[in-house]
């Protein structure tokens, strides 16, 4: 029962995670609005480099991107509350909480796919954010990305058929 009281809490940890960072970006927009402002516009990349035509200097892009963003950790947060719940209901039935575990590694999935693919891949690769020493988010990303896909790993072990 330990191993699965250990798997909600990392799952309620990536929820709080999620709050916290959702609420950080509706009650002060404008920090964050400007990471990603900046990297659309890639305005701190390398002077002259040949990627600049992908630069998109629009506020109106860049506001329903944040947006976009926002929604998504939002969601994130709320199937891993709710992954979690589930799992908390199921914790003394180890074939239960089996059977329970898939909102929450829809969550942790797409946690894993907003900051991999939207800030590692689109946000580093395709508007070269790798370039700029102001607007860098790749490791911050990184980190993000490999504890949610331990705690990923860790949750679809399957867990001992016995009762606890």
């Amino acid at each position: 029962m330990y191993t699965r009281a250990s798997k909600i809490a990392l799952v309620w940890a990536v929820a709080l995670f999620s709050s916290l960072v959702v609420f950080n970006n509706v009650t002060d927009y404008g920090s964050n609005y400007q990471f990603v402002a900046h990297v659309l516009k890639m305005d701190t990349t390398f002077p002259d480099n040949r990627g600049m035509w992908r630069a998109l200097d629009s506020s109106f892009i860049h506001h329903t991107l944040y947006g976009l963003i926002i929604l998504i950790e939002a969601v994130v947060a709320v199937l891993c509350w709710l992954g979690g719940w589930r799992l908390f209901r199921s914790i003394h039935d180890p074939v239960d909480f089996n059977r329970t575990k898939g909102i929450a590694i829809l969550g942790l999935t797409l946690g894993i796919l907003l900051w991999f693919s939207g800030f590692i891949t689109i946000g580093g690769e395709w508007f070269l954010m790798w370039q700029s020493d102001t607007w860098n988010g790749q490791q911050a990303a990184f980190r993000l990305v490999v504890v949610l896909g331990v705690t990923l790993l860790y949750l679809v072990q399957p867990d001992d058929e016995k009762r606890a």
